[in-house]
């Protein structure tokens, strides 16, 4: 099969590889479309986030779907032929993490495109078979590989508590905060705030469900008293202004990955009884994600603006310096959805 290698910081090599053989309780997928994810490009220029180092070899890529074409050893052969969308990790069953449902927090996680774990830009991958999900016929390639950015979003607007007639503040208008401006209208929402620095993406959140869209440089945010607050931007400044703009009592949760530490109002927490949460990725997202796909409350195919084949997996992670860029999908599967070729 083909694979798109990081070989080193700024170089992707295309390699024949092995079909992979499914495991007992996995099955075999050949891969439709993937999604480009800012770690993706984030690893191909930096060649780490964090604690996570490339050190050897890796295939990017975790927002993925595709067709069953095997089963492993203890899964129904009815699977073959299922189009899936596929939640990109393998937690250890026997971890307590695991064990009581956040399983996303496992400390012996493999997650696709994780060092050293290879990701999705190649023909063929294997996952257990629950963590592929089959996929109405009504929902595309590209939107069953979406539901991986959506799921943080589910999980960011869980953990805000957003429901009913709330009111939320969101900064940071790139694809997840464009999923999750989504996820909390479709969960009730009915103020939703976006602050962005770009124009082009204050208008974007606009069109995806945000109710008023403001420039943190220059319009002052600390009046709102929203229920929620939710950052999807990992800006110092942003989190420091959004803790301030929330109503005593209400939650904030921090999404976007920035800086390792830095300086908050305590005692803006302390005095208004805030709770303050993080959001790592997710966990029992995906049967959400897809019927909000499949009744239509929300759009996920709108907010893909560029496509290309797998041989052009570079200038798929170079897209989001492209104006305008709101999502890159790879397209590797033969199907009439995929010839549409790179726009």
């Amino acid at each position: 099969m083909r694979a798109a290698v990081l070989v080193e910081p700024g170089r992707i090599e295309m390699e024949e590889r092995p079909v992979p053989e499914p495991a007992p309780g996995d099955v075999l997928i050949r891969v439709a479309s993937v999604g480009v994810c800012g770690s993706d490009a984030h690893y191909y220029r930096e060649g780490r986030i964090g604690e996570f180092v490339v050190e050897a070899p890796l295939v990017l890529g975790h927002e993925a779907s595709g067709t069953v074409v095997a089963v492993g050893e203890g899964v129904s052969a009815e699977r073959v032929g299922q189009r899936v969308s596929i939640e990109p990790q393998r937690p250890d069953p026997g971890s307590a993490p695991t064990r009581r449902g956040d399983y996303n927090l496992c400390p012996h996680m493999q997650f696709y495109a994780t060092p050293p774990v290879d990701g999705a830009l190649c023909d063929y991958v294997t996952i257990g078979a629950h963590f592929a999900h089959p996929v109405p016929d009504t929902v595309s390639d590209d939107a069953a590989a979406l539901c991986e950015p959506l799921s943080v979003g589910i999980a960011a607007v869980r953990k805000a508590r957003v429901t009913a007639g709330s009111s939320v503040l969101i900064s940071g208008a790139g694809p997840v905060g464009i999923v999750t401006v989504q996820v909390a209208r479709a969960f009730g929402a009915v103020d939703i705030v976006v602050t962005d620095i770009d124009e082009h993406r204050r208008e974007v959140a606009r069109r995806f469900g945000a109710t008023a869209t403001l420039d943190p440089r220059s319009d002052d945010t600390s009046h709102l008293r929203v229920d929620a607050y939710i950052d999807a931007s990992g800006s110092p400044a942003a989190v420091n202004s959004g803790i301030r703009a929330v109503r005593p009592g209400g939650t904030v949760v921090l999404v976007g990955s920035g800086a390792e530490t830095m300086p908050i109002p305590v005692q803006v927490i302390q005095n208004r009884e805030l709770v303050l949460t993080g959001v790592f990725r997710y966990a029992n997202t995906w049967p959400t994600a897809l019927s909000l796909l499949e009744s239509g409350r929300v759009d996920l195919d709108s907010m893909v603006t560029a496509h290309f084949p797998l041989e052009k997996s570079v200038d798929a992670l170079e897209s989001d310096r492209v104006p305008g860029s709101i999502k890159a999908v790879v397209h590797l599967s033969p199907t009439v959805e995929a010839q549409r070729g790179t726009e």
